[in-house]
């Protein structure tokens, strides 16, 4: 297990930026391996929709781990958890971060956001509390197996702030925060613009990664342009599950519509006989 939070933490450190499609069950993750990609990132958000919930905070801790787990197992290159908040208090937090670690993850996210119902932030806690989770963290890590552990560490500062101006700079100031407390990441959420991305990659002392692909920045922040940029990571949190989601659906009305299989839905549903017996080959 530390040899994967090895490679993904010298990985991290090289250019160009890692690319990171983020998968909610074994199947997306083996997928992402197959298609070339150097690293999984599991979303808390995607297990819950592929779980049927109606929000994200309906999946349990227990819920995750072992969805993880699974993903884990399925793949041979670095897994990252989500670990949301940290589930709870101190000791919980320290339980999360051993047995993530136990199952192989490579890296954990931690984020200072009170979650909300689809994992919209609503709040962020104070900025020395969430330094106090990434300790908890760091201190577990150190005595665990794996003290190469990677932790990137999450503000929706940017997110939550009522003012984008001083969202960007309280972002900023918290994620310098997070880097100077031991983080080996800093992950802000909420940007839309390639604007704002390069006002935080100038601004943030250490490795920065960002999210595309969401509802309000699929068109903004192209994932080319973030590469161009420099960072250090780019993930998609969403984009594996609404593309299946909206396949599925596609798949379902044709079939209701015309009774058959053909046309474009019968040729994804051949190809996908396909893509699948290549998985369970390898």
């Amino acid at each position: 297990m530390q040899a994967k939070s090895k490679t993904l933490k010298a990985r991290l450190a090289q250019k160009p930026t890692l690319v990171v499609p983020d998968a909610y069950d074994a199947l997306s993750a083996r997928l992402i391996e197959r298609a070339g990609f150097e690293a999984v990132q599991c979303s808390g958000y995607s297990m819950a929709i592929a779980q049927g919930y109606a929000a994200e905070t309906n999946l349990s801790y227990s819920e995750n781990l072992e969805a993880t787990r699974r993903i884990v197992n399925a793949v041979t290159v670095p897994v990252m958890a989500d670990g949301e908040d940290g589930f709870g208090d101190k000791a919980k937090l320290e339980q999360v971060v051993r047995e993530f670690i136990g199952i192989g993850a490579a890296g954990i996210n931690l984020e200072d956001q009170v979650l909300g119902r689809w994992g919209v932030a609503r709040a962020v806690v104070d900025a020395d509390e969430m330094v106090e989770k990434l300790r908890v963290a760091m201190q577990v890590r150190q005595a665990s197996p794996n003290p190469d552990f990677v932790l990137n560490a999450r503000t929706d500062a940017l997110a939550t702030a009522a003012d984008r101006s001083a969202g960007l700079e309280e972002a900023v100031r918290r994620a310098n925060q997070y880097l100077a407390a031991g983080a080996d990441l800093a992950f802000v959420t909420g940007v839309r613009t390639l604007e704002e991305a390069r006002f935080l990659k100038e601004r943030i002392d250490g490795p920065l990664t960002l999210a595309t692909g969401l509802a309000y920045n699929l068109r903004e922040m192209p994932v080319a342009d973030l590469v161009e940029l420099g960072l250090a990571r780019v993930s998609l949190p969403t984009v594996l599950v609404t593309a299946v989601a909206q396949a599925v659906a596609d798949t379902l009305a044709a079939l209701r519509v015309s009774g058959t299989l053909d046309g474009t839905a019968g040729d994804q549903a051949m190809a996908g006989v396909a893509t699948i017996a290549g998985l369970a080959a390898r």
